[in-house]
């Protein structure tokens, strides 16, 4: 195999697909890019058998189409390393990948393209389109609130529920609830629900962007596929039943208060400084047109703030981690937030006012 290509043409694809390749790999060849060329392509391929990423560009010339697998690392260093607008000559000679670009030559292993894994590409039950930023505005909304490294291994992704009409995404690490959902044009029946584990999620982010441009999807048994542009990522799913969402948004709490999205959070950012370092809690004070912060440490240190709110009616105390107050108000895009609140032992349910394509949950603390 013998190509050129310019450095920029090369980089863009490799970042992202070296970015699935994970560094500690209990197979050699995971660590390594699948380098595929023919007709006038490029093709590289990463994956660590969960995620699997290709990415396609054009090389300037082909002189001999073939494959080979590359340490990803390394290469993407060396193509980082040079200079812009660089031309990088690329062959195969003795079993190993030469680059040569102006007065550089690198010389890397390789390992034989046959061990190179690939997910198995079963046959998909369900294909549809969706525009690429209503997904990443799903995604963006939600995925902040996955579980990380949960024995309940179904936390440790998200649910994408695709129904006739309508996308949502939801995610929970069992503290807290972050569910999202937009009107589209698709037909799907039955209704689908995948969950998508926490690495899928955050490479297939890495894909997306805020335009009208589509991306397809395919929903098989096992995996599901997205093509975007010159990209197609694959992920497994998670084998799983996801919690019943429905059932942990709170319903009829009758103390509803509005603030400004931005205050508040720079409140709760400011009052976190003084809490608890190992369990986050501030207390939340309700009272008529004022809500009053609070937080306290083993060291005896005190932060109070009070924020103005639109509420009337009777005043209540409530306890939360604030750290998951401050992810909400980080994600909504409105400037005012809803906070509806029942009881001192009930979930607080936070949303745009009146209700917008977005809801959070999060449990209360006893403090």
């Amino acid at each position: 195999m013998k190509f050129s290509i310019s450095r920029e043409a090369l980089l863009r694809p490799l970042t992202l697909v070296a970015g699935v390749v994970e560094r500690r790999q209990t197979l050699p060849v995971l660590s390594n890019v699948l380098l595929q060329v023919q007709d006038d392509q490029l093709a590289l391929t990463g994956t660590d058998l969960e995620v699997e990423l290709i990415g396609r560009t054009a090389p300037d010339q082909v002189d001999e189409p073939g494959s080979a697998t590359v340490p990803a690392r390394k290469l993407m260093d060396i193509c980082k390393s040079l200079p812009e607008q660089s031309e990088i000559a690329f062959a195969i000679e003795e079993g190993r990948a030469v680059l040569r670009s102006g007065r550089s030559r690198f010389t890397l292993s390789t390992l034989p393209v046959a061990e190179f894994p690939n997910i198995e590409d079963g046959p998909g039950n369900v294909e549809l389109s969706l525009p690429r930023g209503t997904l990443k505005h799903l995604i963006d909304a939600t995925s902040f609130a996955m579980a990380q490294q949960d024995v309940r291994y179904y936390l440790n992704g998200m649910l994408l529920e695709l129904t006739s009409n309508l996308v949502r995404t939801v995610s929970t690490d069992g503290h807290r609830l972050a569910v999202c959902s937009r009107p589209v044009d698709i037909e799907v029946e039955p209704t689908q629900k995948l969950i998508v584990p926490r690495k899928g999620i955050l490479e297939l982010t890495r894909l997306l962007d805020d335009s009208d441009e589509s991306v397809s999807l395919t929903v098989g048994a096992s995996h599901v596929r997205a093509h975007t542009g010159e990209f197609t990522f694959t992920s497994k799913l998670v084998d799983g039943k996801f919690p019943d969402y429905e059932r942990v948004v709170p319903r009829g709490g009758d103390k509803v208060l509005i603030a400004d999205r931005v205050e508040l959070r720079q409140v709760l950012s400011r009052t976190s400084i003084l809490s608890n370092e190992k369990y986050r809690g501030v207390r939340l004070q309700l009272e008529e047109g004022n809500l009053r912060v609070t937080a306290n440490n083993p060291e005896q240190e005190e932060a109070e703030e009070n924020v103005a709110i639109e509420y009337s009616g009777e005043g209540m105390e409530i306890g939360f981690n604030v750290s998951y107050l401050i992810d909400v108000l980080t994600v909504l895009n409105e400037d005012r937030v809803q906070l509806t609140l029942a009881d001192p032992n009930s979930s607080a349910l936070l949303e745009e006012p009146g209700g917008g394509d977005a809801m959070y949950v999060v449990m209360p603390m006893r403090l």
